[in-house]
């Protein structure tokens, strides 16, 4: 794949930001964001009973409204935890914590 490059041979900011060594935590935190951000979106059903919180080393923690939606959910953590990854085309998600 060619390089693109601006007219006097510098990178542009996205390749810089995508691809150099030194910006993996932005990259990694910025992921972690979206799909905080996106979590509504994925499971607009889920929108009343959970909120997510943060993603920390790959799982995601949900804030649920009570005992019975937390028992009802970690049930279907991995069916979420699926969900996610597919809609992000990649493992951005191992396993889901309740607070």
């Amino acid at each position: 794949m060619e390089k693109r490059r601006t007219r006097d041979g510098f990178k542009t900011i996205d390749d810089v930001l995508s691809k150099e060594k030194e910006f993996s935590n932005l990259r990694t935190s910025l992921k972690n964001y979206r799909v905080v951000d996106e979590f509504e979106n994925i499971f607009p059903e889920l929108k009343p009973v959970a909120e997510a919180v943060k993603v920390d080393r790959n799982s995601l923690f949900l804030r649920v409204e009570n005992s019975v939606w937390k028992c009802e959910l970690n049930l279907k953590k991995n069916l979420i935890a699926e969900k996610i990854n597919k809609y992000f085309k990649e493992q951005v998600i191992k396993t889901i914590k309740f607070l």
